[in-house]
């Protein structure tokens, strides 16, 4: 392959995966003379962060999406296709999509990741996890069904059921669900329902570690778990949960009656990554070589959540937007260098941006490096980076417009539902006075 940029031959870079990794390498080979194919099972960029806004009403689907063939229309280089890879053909360098083989002289593969049950898959029909758009929505729709079969319930222990939220895991996507339902019950519904006063919902969040948010330091944990008990919700920590089913969940086998349970607390890599032959850790991320390539297939390269990096300090790259866009940034650099006939560039190397979680309205914690914030500071730098991360002008003119309204008036514009909700309604019944 590094012969290509000698000779009038164009390399073809085939990208797997239009997150913040693949976009970073599509965006950054915009210079070259390399033909670039983006593959994606979905049509859109999602900004992942901001995706439990979606699922909680807060903001619409196009405010933190956007189609891949939109942002990358003005670069000519660049070819997206809607399709599924399947599988990888090492030797052949041959992509095996749904429709058809693609071959390619550098792929970079950026699937990222998927929920993980630790072993209980059934637990995922009962417990819905958020990595998608149609994830927000499912979640969107049990949520605010929740409080309409409630409406409905005459019997005051079903009532309360359905008024029943457990999150199920203290990472900032829990933390975030928690904070933002706990919100909606006590400020956004309250004047909207006649017989179930959503200000009754309970929201517990779960998680089986010693503290909340283990990425930040302990000191922080405390401060969002305060923030969020002023908040209302109820926090479990060192609790781990045993079963889940349509009527709750077993906390350290006591049965707690839940109709609403969402989970937050586990992550495994995408599927394709046991495709690659590569060594895996216990998430099913592959273990790269220090310049992100699969060992012995030096064009080959797996960057963002399917990555298992380690920092120089001994922990892991984590999983988040910056240290996506950072490999992505790494690996196109690599292929310029190499086509350049120079030197193979420095091993790869993660620079911490910090890390910040929100808790609700004017809350939220920030950490970075020994600088740390909690509060409406916090909530500020929270509130700034992520519009600043997101993709178009558009998007952020239109989160901004929807943040300041919700700010105002606790109104989330976004609360339409649609579809059937799956869950039985033969326990739900109505009231005499309807």
């Amino acid at each position: 392959m590094e012969g290509n940029a000698s000779s009038n031959a164009r390399p073809h870079v085939v990208i797997l995966g239009g997150g913040f990794g693949g976009l970073a390498v599509a965006r950054e080979l915009a210079d070259t003379n390399a033909r670039i194919t983006l593959i994606d099972r979905r049509n859109h960029h999602l900004f992942q962060p901001l995706l439990y806004q979606v699922a909680t009403a807060g903001l619409s689907a196009p405010s933190i999406a956007a189609p891949l063939r939109q942002i990358l229309r003005k670069q000519a280089n660049v070819t997206v296709l809607m399709d599924d890879a399947r599988d990888v053909d090492l030797d052949c360098q041959v992509v095996k999509l749904a429709r058809g083989d693609m071959p390619y002289d550098a792929l970079i593969v950026a699937t990222g990741a998927t929920h993980a049950y630790f072993g209980h898959d059934e637990w995922e029909r009962h417990a819905p996890g958020l990595k998608t758009l149609e994830d927000a929505f499912a979640i969107r729709r049990r949520v605010l069904v929740a409080f309409e079969r409630a409406e409905l319930e005459e019997d005051p222990a079903l009532r309360q059921a359905w008024l029943n939220f457990v999150i199920v895991g203290g990472g900032a996507t829990g933390v975030e669900l928690a904070g933002t339902v706990a919100e909606i019950a006590r400020h956004t519904l309250p004047r909207e329902f006649r017989r179930a006063d959503p200000r009754h919902a309970n929201v517990l969040l779960v998680e089986a570690g010693p503290r909340l948010l283990p990425a930040f330091d302990e000191d922080l944990s405390d401060k969002a778990r305060r923030q969020l008990e002023k908040l209302g919700v109820q926090v479990r920590l060192g609790t781990s949960v045993t079963a889940i089913d349509e009527e709750g969940v077993m906390l350290d086998g006591a049965p707690y009656a839940a109709r609403t349970v969402l989970w937050a607390a586990g992550v495994a890599a995408s599927p394709l990554g046991r495709k690659l032959g590569a060594p895996l850790d216990r998430a099913g991320r592959v273990l790269v070589e220090p310049d992100l390539s699969l060992p012995n297939h030096p064009n080959v390269f797996v960057i963002g959540d399917l990555a298992a990096v380690t920092q120089a300090n001994g922990k892991p790259v984590p999983g988040v937007a910056p240290a996506a866009k950072q490999m992505g940034h790494y690996v196109a650099t690599l292929l310029k260098a190499r086509w350049r006939g120079e030197k193979a560039a420095k091993p790869f190397a993660y620079r911490d941006d910090g890390a910040l979680a929100t808790i609700g309205r004017m809350a939220a914690v920030a950490q970075f490096g020994r600088l740390k914030l909690s509060g409406i500071l916090a909530w500020w730098v929270w509130l700034i980076a992520h519009i600043a991360f997101l993709i178009g002008f558009r998007n952020r003119l239109v989160v901004m417009l929807d943040w300041a309204w919700a700010y105002w008036t606790y109104q989330r514009h976004a609360r339409i539902v649609t579809g059937i909700d799956e869950r039985a309604d033969t326990q739900t019944s109505l009231p005499k006075d309807a």
